[in-house]
């Protein structure tokens, strides 16, 4: 099926209101079901049945609340490159397992170029920073090399897709 306003391709099993509905409660989860019924012109049973169906076929994968860091004393962003010093399946299996443990670290892609990870990192300050760098992130297993980037200001942050049609 395709998208007859623009050449964009819809998702296999996903209409329109299907990506309304998607756009919407990625704008604002907490919206009720019978605005979010409202806005896309269907009963609040008929909207229900299509988020529980979203939510079953994995196209919404939760909800969550987004804190204020600074204020939560987390206000150090950190983003680290790191180099392992064997790329085997055992050494990446117990780096992947040992990084899910440590709250300090928000994300964990692996990445294909001159390193193996980047990891997002939030701390208190640098001094904190210091600290988990020391004694979490240069002991996970496998670590040969590290490469730290401090962020300065946060000019975009955002968690939201780009819908086809949107």
């Amino acid at each position: 099926m395709t998208n007859k306003k623009s050449s964009t391709a819809l998702p296999a099993g996903l209409d329109r209101l299907d990506l309304r509905i998607l756009a919407l409660l990625q704008a604002d989860g907490r919206i009720t079901n019978v605005r979010l019924a409202e806005t896309v012109g269907l009963s609040p049973t008929a909207a229900l049945a299509r988020v529980q169906r979203l939510t079953d076929e994995g196209y919404i994968l939760g909800y969550e609340a987004r804190l204020n860091p600074i204020k939560l004393g987390a206000g150090m962003l950190v983003f680290v490159e790191v180099l392992l010093d064997r790329t085997t399946p055992n050494v990446f299996d117990a780096f992947k397992a040992a990084v899910q443990v440590h709250p300090e670290i928000m994300e964990c892609h692996m990445v294909a170029g001159g390193f193996d990870y980047l990891l997002k990192t939030r701390s208190a300050d640098m001094a904190d920073y210091r600290r988990f760098a020391g004694a979490v992130l240069w002991q996970l297993p496998g670590v040969r090399e590290t490469r730290t980037y401090a962020v300065m200001e946060e000019v975009k942050d955002s968690a939201r897709l780009h819908l086809p049609g949107g």
